[in-house]
């Protein structure tokens, strides 16, 4: 199949999502949920996004409506795309979720059910088998292998941290790999992103921490536009101000530096989250093909967060202020 046949395939579906992103959590409608006068009114001005009314909802009815929110749109889009591969992308990140969940329960005799999560690829029913009955045939193999190995970790050190850090290089390795199979070059740029993203966000905390380098090479995950070696070599954050003044990251890093001496997280973060943004936001520019759908799966997760952010915090009696400056970007 050419570029163009296969953008071509993508008409229909580009279309479709284009229509369902005009009634997308925009900021305005988000400073008017942040401003409504009680918890259920601001609830009910959700449902003009296509929500349910969750305004006689409790905090645990929000996160599962959310989490089967999530589940649907990816179902619905992977019967509809014509690469499903695109789909599978999203879902690698919530395997390796779960399996963070299971082995951590495990290693404290706990059973954390409510903490899984149906959007990955595997079942977590089928997952909670493999890792507890060595059961690892129907498991995509890079991620069983992981899964092994930060077990195996955890078992010798009783270290979480490390199997994470196990846990998160496989994902981001995986997502690598998928989207160069992908031949997507806006999916290859998503996923690069990320990657700098998450490095980024690991070099200032361990330098907030006042950790070594060595330490910072076992948080750092592959993928990324910027060298790890090179992430691995700054010493303070204006080195890693300088190391990605030319890239995405740019204004995110300049406040690394500061977050690094013991300035703000929140604002450091955030600016992390709206490169992010801003990258998918290109999306807008494509008429159709890939990009629209792509952009419109991260948009949906991006809003399921920003949507929970605001109604458990405002059903917590959480400042509408406090919200609002850790509220990210949004695409609409």
């Amino acid at each position: 199949m050419n570029l163009a046949t296969k953008k071509e395939a993508y008409l229909f579906l580009s279309a479709m999502l284009r229509a369902r992103e005009a009634r997308m959590l925009t900021r305005e409608k988000a400073e008017r949920m942040l401003d409504a006068p009680s918890f259920e009114d601001c609830a009910k001005l959700l449902t003009d996004c296509g929500y349910e009314d969750f305004s006689q909802k409790k905090a645990p009815e929000i996160e599962a409506e959310l989490a089967a929110r999530r589940v649907n749109v990816f179902k619905e889009l992977e019967s509809m795309c014509p690469d499903k591969s695109l789909v599978a992308f999203f879902r690698i990140k919530y395997d390796y979720h779960n399996a963070k969940v299971i082995l951590k329960a495990d290693a404290q005799g706990l059973h954390e059910s409510a903490l899984l999560t149906a959007s990955g690829r595997v079942s977590p029913e089928k997952l909670e088998n493999a890792v507890r009955e060595e059961h690892w045939q129907d498991i995509p193999k890079t991620f069983a292998k992981a899964v092994q190995e930060a077990g195996s970790i955890l078992s010798r050190t009783a270290n979480p941290q490390l199997a994470d850090f196990t846990l998160d290089k496989a994902c981001f390795a995986e997502l690598s790999a998928a989207a160069e199979a992908s031949g997507s070059s806006f999916l290859k740029g998503y996923a690069a992103i990320l990657a700098d993203s998450t490095n980024l966000r690991s070099a200032v905390r361990t330098l907030r921490m006042g950790k070594n380098s060595g330490y910072l090479r076992e948080a750092l995950v592959s993928g990324g536009k910027v060298d790890a070696d090179r992430i691995a070599g700054c010493g303070s954050g204006e080195a890693l101000a300088e190391l990605f003044g030319s890239s995405r990251l740019e204004k995110a890093a300049e406040l690394g530096a500061q977050a690094a001496q013991g300035g703000s997280m929140t604002g450091f973060e955030l600016a992390c989250d709206n490169a992010v943004n801003a990258y998918l936001r290109e999306a807008k520019l494509v008429g159709y093909g890939e990009e629209p759908a792509i952009a419109y799966l991260a948009a949906v997760e991006n809003e399921i967060t920003a949507v929970r952010m605001i109604l458990t915090g405002r059903l917590a009696g959480i400042a509408p202020q406090v919200i609002r400056e850790r509220l990210r970007d949004l695409y609409a």
